[in-house]
């Protein structure tokens, strides 16, 4: 069936207008392919729970290289602003970003190419994400057009391209998972000619059930996922039994499973919207925590996913939106939110070092790592604050926002919010 599309400006995403009852009408009519996802998660979900517990005992034991690549902000033109979302985006000192183009946007063309133009210009590194809707599951002639085009027009500015968007929530335009292998396909016929490189499938939220179907059919050159874990709160939260380590190990096991290779693995989108943007905000209710809720949570997500060794890029969703992002452009000037400081912060202090390996006691957490010959830990409680042993004296402690204040001694008060700690040498 074919749907109304109706977008939301205001929290970037489409309104779920589909009817429930055609949906069900549609999975009931389609119950074969829920024996061949079963077949197709037993088929490759099974070694992939083999390869699960290796990775779960060699995460954070293992040294991993912090590489700048591997911080990432999402960024979207804003029309006549696009020169003050660079000037931000050159600030948080994030060298790459990911720029949505959305299949019913393709008569702007002309305003992205102007836009990544710019980036590209100022040394950005650029992933590109088509977007579908569910017109395209029924021209998929149009959609392979689509997609043809943005490779011929930007395969010189972004060589990486990731394949739909969000498929598993029918307000993006997919039924179900066949409907998107259909959408993926042409973008493989089309890659070799174009010499581009794909990303995907793009499930979003804790669905790995998905992966084993779609990854056994579509060898991407990076797997992707939008992984999700606000309506838990916090990161190290669990879900059904499941932190976000857990998840980030379930994703690289299945995707390389799947794959049968080793495969690079992005989450391309994650944040946590934010309490009192009304409409800007894309969830409603528990999921919506304050700036400074937000800020902690960017931090504490990043380091569990990239100390992992299992990621080696994580995408914010995005620099600037007024119910989610790292700046409100509901002002002028626009307002930095805590989180810019965050994310500025964390890249500055841990891009080039390396993850040598972390402790835990109680609701304290410490991850350290080494940086030109010095060494330092990334400290917070994921309960209440509390005062905590060093393994060794301290020289200065850096917090969140980046102000850095002269420390001496072994103790030291933690809260939820990530504190810096540089060790005497």
């Amino acid at each position: 069936m074919r749907s109304a599309f109706a977008w939301n400006e205001f929290a970037d995403q489409p309104h779920n207008v589909a009817p429930r009852s055609e949906r069900t009408r549609h999975h009931l009519r389609h119950w074969r392919t829920y024996f061949l996802m079963a077949w197709a998660d037993i088929l490759y979900g099974i070694p992939g729970l083999a390869a699960y517990r290796r990775l779960r005992k060699r995460m954070y034991a293992e040294p991993v290289e912090i590489r700048p690549e591997m911080f990432a902000v999402s960024v979207s033109p804003v029309s006549g602003r696009s020169e003050e979302i660079i000037a931000h985006l050159k600030e948080t000192g994030v060298r790459e970003t990911l720029v949505r183009i959305p299949s019913w946007e393709k008569d702007k063309l002309d305003d992205y190419e102007r836009f990544i133009g710019l980036l590209k210009a100022e040394g950005f590194g650029l992933t590109i994400a088509l977007l579908q809707r569910r017109d395209d599951v029924f021209n998929i002639d149009g959609w392979a057009g689509f997609i043809g085009e943005v490779f011929s027009r930007f395969r010189s500015a972004s060589p990486y391209f990731e394949i739909g968007h969000a498929w598993n929530r029918t307000k993006w335009g997919v039924w179900d998972y066949t409907e998107y292998l259909k959408l993926a396909e042409p973008a493989f016929a089309l890659r070799d000619i174009y010499g581009v490189k794909l990303v995907g499938p793009a499930v979003i939220d804790f669905e790995f059930h998905l992966y084993p179907p779609t990854l056994s059919r579509l060898p991407f050159d990076k797997a992707s996922s939008l992984l999700y874990v606000d309506r838990v709160g916090a990161p190290e939260n669990a879900q059904f039994g499941w932190t976000t380590e857990m998840k980030i190990a379930m994703f690289k096991a299945l995707a390389e499973s799947s794959l049968r290779r080793e495969c690079g693995c992005w989450i391309t989108e994650v944040n946590w919207p934010l309490q009192g943007t009304g409409p800007y905000s894309p969830a409603a209710g528990k999921p919506n925590v304050t700036e400074d809720e937000q800020a902690d949570y960017l931090v504490r997500y990043d380091i569990i996913g990239l100390a992992s060794g299992l990621i080696e890029r994580i995408f914010w969703w995005q620099l600037v939106a007024p119910g989610y992002g790292l700046v409100d452009s509901r002002q002028t000037p626009w307002r930095r939110r805590p989180g810019f400081a965050a994310m500025t912060t964390l890249r500055t202090v841990l891009s080039g070092s390396v993850f040598t390996g972390k402790s835990e006691e109680g609701g304290s957490r410490m991850y350290f790592f080494q940086k030109n010959g010095a060494d330092l830990a990334a400290c917070w409680t994921t309960g209440r604050p509390a005062e905590v042993e060093l393994p060794k004296p301290a020289a200065a402690i850096v917090d969140r926002n980046g102000e850095r204040r002269v420390f001496s001694g072994r103790r030291v008060r933690v809260s939820g919010s990530p504190i810096y700690v540089f060790f005497e040498s």
